[in-house]
């Protein structure tokens, strides 16, 4: 089991903005081929908006 606590971030900035910048790029993906009315289309949606949220924590973190 996982210890409690902080998750350790990524170091390396560069590896971190590369890092952010595919999950964004992967999150905006997954939300524009979500089709509107399929039963798995909100989980892709959700997969993308969370996808996008770690991209941009990622990319603030200094």
């Amino acid at each position: 089991m996982l210890a409690p606590g902080p998750v350790p971030m990524i170091r390396n900035r560069r590896l971190r903005r590369v890092v952010a910048a595919m999950a964004v790029i992967f999150g905006g993906i997954a939300m524009f081929l979500a089709p509107e009315f399929r039963p798995g289309a909100l989980a892709l949606f959700a997969l993308g908006v969370v996808l996008e949220m770690v991209g941009i924590a990622l990319e603030r973190k200094h």
